[in-house]
């Protein structure tokens, strides 16, 4: 994490020589911070501040990140994956700063810490900030991995016994939602590696397996193996993921 910090850095202050209008903007966010925790808790501080008028909440995230560090950790994840996988993020530098997906996910982080903690009031008020803010709403009871790509992110919603794992791949407008006949675990389980396109949604308690691809705009009521594609309303099986996709598999969870 300290190297993609001073990474980070750099790269503010390429940006300053490069744009020197950036410079008070690119020194409130990034280089007045001692490191990553520090600013990534005042950048979503700054974020939501409109949202929460006259409470510190530069102090309260930081007092979440450093008692959870598997915030900050799962932050640097994501911001990593992001600029591995997406050509529209030149670098960290705006993936910090500039992606959505990127700043209500973390906002999801620290509420899901609040909602584990207890504190659900707390956790339900940071989870409609963020959605409020970003038109992300994710449950704060919701589990979800690292190295996330959300993209755009704009109308995605995530339910509270949703299951999200590691690597999956979010586009906006995705419904992780109930079918409204089941009650407790309800909300549906993205296996590792899955991709769910524009516009799709999930319902109930059913599993969509590793590295399976849900195509946009389908609606999707019957679990989905693992590696095919299914598309339509209701969706079916259209193919298997092209060999080409297959090659990427998803990193091991201790890289």
């Amino acid at each position: 994490m300290q190297a993609l910090w001073h990474l980070i850095c750099d790269q503010g202050r390429k940006a300053t020589e490069c744009n020197p209008v950036l410079r008070q903007y690119l020194e409130t966010r990034v280089h007045a911070h001692a490191g990553f925790e520090q600013a990534l808790a005042a950048n979503l501080a700054q974020e939501l501040s409109a949202q929460a008028s006259n409470v510190d909440l530069n102090a309260w995230f930081l007092s979440l990140i450093k008692a959870n560090p598997a915030i900050a950790t799962g932050a640097a994840a994501d911001i990593q994956h992001l600029v591995a996988v997406n050509p529209a993020c030149p670098d960290e530098l705006t993936a910090f700063l500039s992606f959505r997906g990127i700043q209500a996910v973390q906002a999801y982080r620290l509420a899901h810490t609040l909602w584990q903690e207890g504190d659900i009031q707390s956790a339900v008020l940071l989870q409609n900030w963020a959605a409020n803010h970003w038109s992300i709403d994710i449950h704060p009871a919701a589990r979800l991995g690292i190295r996330l790509f959300v993209d755009h992110g704009i109308g995605l919603v995530i339910g509270e016994t949703a299951v999200v794992e590691d690597d999956v791949s979010l586009w906006h407008g995705v419904t992780l939602g109930s079918t409204l006949n089941e009650s407790g675990d309800r909300h549906p389980k993205i296996r590792r590696g899955a991709l769910l396109c524009a516009g799709s949604t999930v319902l109930g308690n059913i599993e969509v397996g590793e590295r399976a691809i849900v195509a946009a705009n389908a609606v999707v009521l019957k679990p989905v193996l693992a590696g095919v594609v299914v598309a339509g309303t209701p969706a079916k099986v259209v193919s298997n993921v092209p060999a080409v996709l297959e090659t990427l598999k998803p990193q091991s969870q201790g890289q």
